[in-house]
């Protein structure tokens, strides 16, 4: 098996491991969730219908201020939250949040990372390292990934065989 390795600028929280769910789609505690029944729910949202609880998030922007903050930190103290939320861009305010929650984040890519984890992957989030690795793609298929250089001629995704 391939593993795929991405290094972010930002993180903060505990390593955690869970399934991804990925969207190419912004990320709005607020306005895209049904905090009571742990799905998502804007209509328009591309993983509407399904359940963030104990999931890893993967996902463009964050979008929202305080009100989904502060979300978060509620989500978390009813045990109706995901994870870890993994983002291409987040606001200062959402890392709050974050922080707030005690849910990890990693953020910051010099790739689309939604376009490199597979959804319903097995990923692995690690803040002290500012990592997140791709340990099994969904249904048990191995990952793999196709990259370019980062604009500084280095690339922060890796494509290596897994140690046994």
């Amino acid at each position: 098996m391939n593993e795929i390795v991405l290094t972010a600028r930002h993180a903060l929280g505990n390593r955690v491991s869970a399934e991804a769910l990925v969207a190419s789609d912004g990320f709005s505690a607020r306005y895209d969730l049904n905090r009571l029944e742990g799905v998502f729910s804007r209509p328009s949202h591309k993983l509407v219908g399904q359940s963030y609880i104990g999931r890893v998030l993967v996902l463009d922007t964050a979008k929202g201020g305080v009100a989904s903050a502060w979300m978060l930190h509620e989500m978390q103290s009813r045990n109706m939250a995901p994870v870890a939320i993994v983002f291409n861009t987040v606001n200062p305010i959402l890392a709050q949040g974050a922080a707030l929650g005690d849910i990890s984040m990693l953020a910051g890519f010099d790739c689309d990372v939604t376009a490199v984890v597979p959804h319903g992957a097995l990923v692995e989030i690690d803040p002290a390292t500012k990592t997140l690795r791709v340990l099994r793609a969904a249904a048990g298929e191995p990952a793999s990934a196709t990259f370019a250089q980062g604009q500084q001629g280095t690339s922060t995704v890796h494509v290596k065989p897994a140690h046994r």
